[in-house]
Order: structure tokens, then C-alpha cells, then sequence
């Protein structure tokens, strides 16, 4: 994918509130607050036709996003899960603005922020723009990438109960439902990871093809589950091996699950997919064991 971001994962995000004149006189508790997370208990008491409203109720407020917040944060989830690949120009200004149908200034404000947290970097002259920050091995200390792994095991454990719950239902399903795209989409993955020259890039092309089997379901809420697996679980899954070996195995799995699909074959697929989490997950945990054995991180 050069210079270009998914259209589908790039929606323009509107929120609309809607509040009657009656009802605004009769319980108005004030203008939205726009500050995240902020509570409020609101206890009624009022009767309406003689019944009793139901009292001491907790509601969150609604946080009505700004644009350039929604902006910035679906392309840092485009790098996350590493749709975006270091190094590769985003789209110039005018065309954000269109894929997100905002204006210039609100795409100019994203990225400042995101330039202020060092994920982009904007360049200057011909050949300029604005460009994903180089964040490979050689710019991030294996030590440091240890250190932010072991400091949220908690969090890696639950996170891996999660996948091998949710990614074998995943493929059954898909298994159902895919469609001749969806197959298509899954082989260009598997031959990207097959020509990958770059541990980044087959990283890149083996998300690719999990968030294609998820998208074969066509629930929303299974895409969304299984995205956010892919981009929590990336710095973990960068201390696996980067071998001819480990490659070529991976790959095959993805071949195996790709015919059950194809065949709609939905036991099959979702055998194939707990395998495939097993393994994965078995070889990360040799990782991890090894590095605490070695005094790394206790």
C-alpha cells in the first residue's frame, strides 16, 4: 500500500444531537461536557403520568469528538497495525481532506499531533510531505521493546485468552460467509508475505490477511475485535523469530486456513485458525521464557 490509506477504514465520524424544546425545559442538566471519561450520578425525581421515574441511575455524558482527534487517531491505528509502513508518504493534505470530508486546517491540525508525539514527520521541498517516522530495530533498542512487553503481561495474558477465543469463531464464520473478494484479498496476503523483503513488510501482509479473513464475516464487530487484537498484540509478536523457517511456516498455515475457507469448510477453518493461535502463541511464550531465563526481565 504506497501513499495511500484504505478508504473503509477512513469514514467521515459525525455525531448529531438531537434535543426537544419540552423536553429541554422539563430536565435539562446542563450543556455535554466534551472532557473523556467525565461522570455524573443524576438522580430524578420527577413523576411522569403518575409513575415514579427510576432514581440515583449513573450515565456517562456523551463526548462528542473533534475532528482532528478522529483524524489522528485513525491514522495512528493505520500505523499500529502497520497498514501504513515506515518510511511511506500519507496522502497530501487536500486528498485527507477528502477521504475524511473535513477541511484543510482540521487534517493540518491531525497532524501536528501527530507529528508532536514523533509518528509522523513533515519534509520539506519537491520530494516533500508528510512521512511515517522510521521505527525499525534499528531505531527502537530490543531492550526497550523487552521492557514495554514484560511490563504488561497482565495485559498480554488476557489478550491472548481473548484471540483464542475469538479468532477461530472468527474464521467459522467467514468460512459461511465469504465471498470471491475476500478470497482474493487473503491470496494477495499470503503472496505478500511470501515476496516480503523486510520483517516490517511480512509483518504488514500477515495482519493484512487476519483482518481479511475477519472482514470475509462481514460483522462489523468481529473486524473491529480482531483489528484491535492485531494492533495490541504487534509488540509482542515482534520478538518472534524473523527466519526463513518461521516465515515460510506461518505462511503455510494461512494457505491451509485460506482453502477451508474456501471450501466452506467451517469446522475445518476454525480447527485450522486454533491451531494456527497455538502455535503462535507457544512460540511467543518460548520467547518470553527465554528472555526472563537470560535475567532480561525478571
Amino acid at each position: 500500500m504506497t501513499g495511500s490509506i484504505p478508504t473503509r477504514c477512513l469514514k467521515r465520524h459525525t455525531v448529531s444531537r438531537r434535543r426537544s424544546a419540552a423536553g429541554a425545559s422539563a430536565c435539562s442538566t446542563g450543556s455535554l461536557l466534551r472532557s473523556p471519561g467525565w461522570r455524573r450520578r443524576v438522580r430524578v425525581a420527577v413523576k411522569t403520568n403518575g409513575a415514579e421515574v427510576a432514581s440515583g441511575l449513573r450515565f456517562e455524558r456523551i463526548r462528542q469528538v473533534r475532528a482532528h482527534e478522529y483524524v489522528a487517531e485513525q491514522i495512528r491505528r493505520h500505523i499500529a497495525l502497520r497498514l501504513i509502513k515506515p518510511g511511506e508518504a500519507l496522502p497530501a493534505e487536500r486528498e485527507l481532506a477528502g477521504m475524511f470530508g473535513v477541511g484543510r486546517p482540521t487534517i493540518q491540525h491531525a497532524l501536528r499531533l501527530l507529528e508532536a508525539t514523533g509518528l509522523v514527520e513533515a519534509r520539506r521541498g519537491r520530494t516533500g510531505g508528510t512521512f511515517i517516522t522510521q521505527r525499525d530495530q534499528d531505531s527502537l533498542a530490543a531492550d526497550d521493546l523487552i521492557v514495554r512487553v514484560m511490563r504488561q503481561r497482565k495485559e498480554l495474558e488476557d489478550l491472548l485468552l481473548y484471540r483464542r477465543l475469538i479468532e477461530p469463531a472468527v474464521a467459522r464464520v467467514a468460512a459461511g460467509t465469504r465471498r470471491s473478494a475476500d478470497l482474493a484479498a487473503m491470496r494477495r496476503a499470503i503472496r505478500g508475505m511470501t515476496a516480503a523483503t523486510s520483517e516490517p513488510e511480512y509483518m504488514q501482509h500477515d495482519t493484512d490477511f487476519h483482518i481479511a479473513v475477519a472482514q470475509a464475516t462481514g460483522n462489523s464487530f468481529l473486524i473491529r475485535a480482531i483489528e484491535e487484537i492485531r494492533m495490541r498484540l504487534n509488540d509482542a509478536m515482534t520478538l518472534l523469530p524473523e527466519s526463513d523457517a518461521w516465515h515460510k511456516r506461518i505462511s503455510g498455515e494461512h494457505g491451509e486456513l485460506l482453502e477451508t475457507i474456501e471450501r466452506a469448510d467451517s469446522e475445518g477453518a476454525e480447527t485450522v485458525m486454533q491451531e494456527h493461535v497455538a502455535n503462535s502463541e507457544q512460540s511467543l511464550r518460548a520467547v518470553l521464557a527465554a528472555i526472563r531465563r537470560r535475567g532480561v526481565w525478571k
